[in-house]
């Protein structure tokens, strides 16, 4: 092996451990933030606001949604192991799902053309697309589980939504008029805060720029 190639190789294993590093990093941060949850009035208080998205998603635009996947997958991994699952790994399934749905869409439009208005635009759609998810997921998969694991009927679910907005009247309804909005509050602010840090993080980790 050459002398450059040996420098090529040396240099490759060195970025490769640093993406590892600061990836690491993110997750630990993401997880630690789960544990910070914030209600928000327009749905039922067992959905609560956390940021934990915002580290995730710095370290997918670093590093592409490859790297967002993973970030996400460990995110949910300690918080499982430091608290355990109530739904039989069904909920944090579905919260990987989810997380995956926001940030994987926002990293591949940005990877596509690395400026501002592709980090907008990216993490626009996927705030939209976690809404959609979102929607199906909890209708389908997370109240159903939920009422099971408690032993509480769905009607129950369905009539804390229908305190909060009359118009709920089954779980297609609570997803639509609650669930959806919530995703999209989440997602704006996620994106917001996310803006505003990305660019001095991402400076001191890997040098990037928008």
């Amino acid at each position: 092996m050459s002398t450059k190639e040996s420098v090529m190789q040396r240099n490759t294993q060195s970025t490769r451990v640093r993406t590892l590093a600061a990836c690491g990093m993110f997750a630990a941060i993401a997880a630690v933030l789960m544990f910070i949850e914030i209600p928000l009035p327009i749905a039922p208080s067992f959905y609560k606001l956390d940021f934990s998205e915002v580290p995730v998603m710095i370290g997918t635009f670093c590093y592409g949604p490859i790297a967002g996947i993973a970030i996400e997958f460990i995110k949910i991994a300690v918080k499982t192991v430091i608290k355990g699952t109530q739904t039989a790994f069904v909920g944090e399934f579905a919260n990987f799902l989810i997380g995956c749905s926001l940030v994987v869409p926002a990293g591949i439009i940005y990877q596509w053309k690395k400026t501002k208005k592709s980090a907008i635009i990216g993490m626009a759609t996927g705030t939209i697309i976690t809404a959609i998810v979102g929607c199906f997921i909890n209708a389908f998969v997370l109240l159903p589980t939920y009422a099971t694991a408690f032993g509480m009927p769905v009607e129950a679910i369905v009539g804390m939504g229908t305190a909060i907005n009359a118009s709920v009247t089954d779980l297609a309804t609570f997803a639509i008029l609650l669930v959806a909005p919530f995703n999209i509050v989440k997602g704006v602010l996620v994106s917001f805060v996310t803006f505003l840090l990305y660019k001095r993080i991402s400076g001191l980790v890997k040098g990037a720029k928008y």
